[in-house]
C-alpha cells in the first residue's frame, strides 16, 4: 500500500496540462496586445498622413476650410478608419514659420481621432469599473505647411 502512495506522489500527470493552463492566457494575452497596439500605430500612422493631405490642401490659395476638412475625412476613409466623420479637424492659416533668416506664412491643419481597442478596453471594463481605461484613445497630429503665394 505505501509502495503505490509513492508512486502517485511522485507521478507527473497532469503537469503539462496545469503549466498549459498557466501560460495560455499570459501568452494570449502578449499576442492580443501586439495586434492591438499594431492596429494603434497604424491608425496613428492613418491620422498623421491625413493631417498632412489636409495641409497640402489648405496651403493652395483660395482653398475653403471645407474642402481641407473634406479632403481629410476622404483620406481617413481611404485609410479604412471607421467613423471618419467622427474626427475633428481644426484649420489654422496664420501661422508664421521660419526660413533661415525671415518668416513665411504656413497653414496647420490638426486632426483628432478617437481610437478604440478592440479587445483590451472591454478588458479593462470588466477589471477596472469606474475609471477612464475603457473611454477611447484620441489620437492627434497635426502639419504645417508654408502657404503658397
Amino acid at each position: 500500500m505505501s509502495m503505490n502512495w509513492r508512486r502517485r506522489a511522485r507521478s507527473e500527470r497532469g503537469q503539462a496540462l496545469l503549466e498549459t493552463a498557466i501560460t495560455l492566457p499570459v501568452l494570449l494575452f502578449v499576442a492580443v496586445g501586439i495586434i492591438e497596439f499594431g492596429r494603434a500605430y497604424q491608425t496613428w500612422q492613418v491620422v498623421t498622413n491625413a493631417a498632412r493631405e489636409g495641409a497640402r490642401v489648405a496651403v493652395l490659395p483660395g482653398t475653403a476650410d471645407a474642402s481641407v476638412t473634406t479632403r481629410v475625412q476622404d483620406y481617413l476613409e481611404a485609410g479604412q478608419l471607421t467613423g471618419a466623420s467622427e474626427a475633428t479637424v481644426a484649420i489654422n492659416r496664420n501661422n508664421a514659420i521660419s526660413l533661415g533668416a525671415g518668416t513665411a506664412s504656413a497653414s496647420s491643419v490638426v486632426v483628432s481621432y478617437p481610437f478604440e481597442f478592440m479587445v483590451l478596453q472591454p478588458v479593462a471594463n470588466l477589471v477596472v469599473t469606474g475609471s477612464t481605461y475603457g473611454e477611447a484613445l484620441t489620437m492627434t497630429a497635426s502639419a504645417t505647411m508654408r502657404n503658397e503665394s
